[in-house]
């Protein structure tokens, strides 16, 4: 497997290529990009689970603290940002690796499908 390395896109510079993509004013976007942000940030703060269909879903994950061998202080329980793709979002990666497009609109709808019954049995 061959590893290639990429550009790193600035907030900036993903700003920029949504507000084309969108054909909104980068000032909007940024609002935007800030608000969903904050937004984001917060429910998963009061321990909300975010899911975004199609995209993935983000949830608080604790961690226990533990000793440190060299240093002063041990290290506290803390709690960190956890971030799981969903199916279809990680096959979109690479689509000739699943039969190309019709593959990956059926996987949309299997998630979306899903989703609805999660909800209903929730």
């Amino acid at each position: 497997m061959k590893t290639t390395v990429h550009p790193r896109i600035s907030k900036r510079g993903f700003i920029s290529k949504v507000a084309g993509r969108s054909g909104q004013p980068i000032r909007v976007v940024s609002e935007v990009y800030e608000s969903l942000i904050a937004e984001l940030t917060d429910a998963v703060r009061r321990g909300d689970t975010v899911v975004l269909t199609g995209f993935g879903r983000f949830a608080r994950q604790t961690h226990k603290g533990h000793k440190v061998r060299f240093g002063k202080k041990d290290v506290d329980d803390y709690s960190v940002l956890k971030f799981s793709a969903s199916r279809s979002i990680n096959r979109r990666l690479d689509p000739d690796a699943e039969g190309g497009p019709e593959t990956l609109r059926l996987i949309d709808e299997f998630d979306e499908a899903e989703e609805v019954l999660a909800r209903v049995a929730g």
